[in-house]
């Protein structure tokens, strides 16, 4: 009776034990997917994510649904996303709000960011932008920080994100000031209400912004991170117009539920990656002044972690309580 070789029979197994893994890989997606997104439509988190979408479709033949639940800074997104089956066609199309801010501004959160959650792929880093209405009298930070020095409390900032939220704090922390802050659900309500004066300024990122800029409805003062945009080079950054050491961007990732196998989790990020290039993402991250950013699994993870202690610092130093 021959002998099967034990290499024969090593590369036998390896291969039986590939076989579900490239299967469930081609196979997947079968059924429609739900991005969930924890902004209004029109935020920049849903533009991203409609322009992913109409990708993956393209690529897999299959439709993306875009659910945006906005509310509770993507608390109420999120919680969604991590009670969702863990079957690859639920996608949590998030933030740092979610993920790496929530925990440290609230006592209490219905979901965990890393045990709930299997991380896919980062997706997107962009800057912020400080503005107020066209007609307002301020010209330039100088003006906004006299009026806020002049009466203190009696100016006030709208925020419908973590980003927008502690980029105001850092703001009010780094410069002296008392500034009111008035959440919202999104970023694009909380222009709403600064178009109708309802509020004096905010700091949003630069995709619900720079759009209300160009067409003349806002003036930009100055950008969030330590450059000048493209989008806006002769708006300087808030270092530059004296407030130094300030620094606040936001990134973009995606996120399944704990317990999505593997190759499904490689197989979304295949396509999610691919989409981050397609022409309506390519879009998006020029006419946003952001810009594309890809990472492995386990790169995110990191990345996450990093993230968590560092906004925890920045939170801690702007004063605010966790609620």
């Amino acid at each position: 009776m021959n002998r099967i070789p034990r290499r024969a029979v090593v590369l036998a197994l390896l291969a039986a034990a590939a076989a579900p893994t490239a299967w469930a890989q081609a196979k997947y997606p079968e059924k429609p997917i739900t991005f969930i997104v924890p902004f209004a439509a029109g935020s920049a988190t849903d533009q991203l994510a409609r322009a992913l979408g109409s990708s993956i479709t393209e690529q897999s033949k299959q439709t993306v649904v875009v659910d945006n639940k906005a509310g509770a800074s993507g608390i109420v997104a999120a919680q969604m996303a991590a009670k969702a089956a863990p079957d690859g066609y639920t996608v949590l199309i998030t933030t740092n709000t979610t993920h790496a801010a929530n925990g440290h501004l609230y006592k209490k959160l219905p979901y965990d960011a890393v045990k709930d959650f299997a991380p896919v792929t980062g997706l997107g880093k962009g800057g912020q932008v400080l503005v107020v209405r066209a007609d307002a009298p301020y010209k330039s930070v100088a003006d906004l920080l006299a009026k806020a020095r002049k009466d203190p409390g009696k100016l006030s900032f709208g925020s419908g994100s973590s980003s927008s939220r502690v980029a105001g704090e850092m703001f009010k922390q780094l410069s002296h000031t008392d500034i009111l802050h008035v959440p919202y659900k999104s970023n694009p309500n909380a222009i709403t209400d600064l178009l109708g004066g309802q509020i004096d300024m905010m700091i949003t990122d630069t995709a619900t912004g720079v759009p209300q800029v160009k067409a003349g409805k806002l003036r930009a003062l100055a950008v969030s991170t330590t450059h000048r945009i493209a989008l806006l080079p002769d708006v300087p950054t808030i270092d530059e117009a004296g407030i130094k050491g300030y620094d606040m961007g936001y990134w973009f990732a995606a996120y399944v539920p704990t317990g999505t196998p593997a190759p499904v989790v490689a197989r979304l990020r295949e396509l999610l990656v691919h989409a981050t290039k397609s022409p309506g993402a390519t879009n998006f991250f020029e006419s946003s002044g952001s810009q594309a950013w890809n990472t492995t699994s386990d790169e995110l993870a990191k990345f996450q972690t990093a993230e968590t202690l560092k906004w925890g610092k920045v939170i801690k130093a702007a004063g605010i309580e966790p609620e």
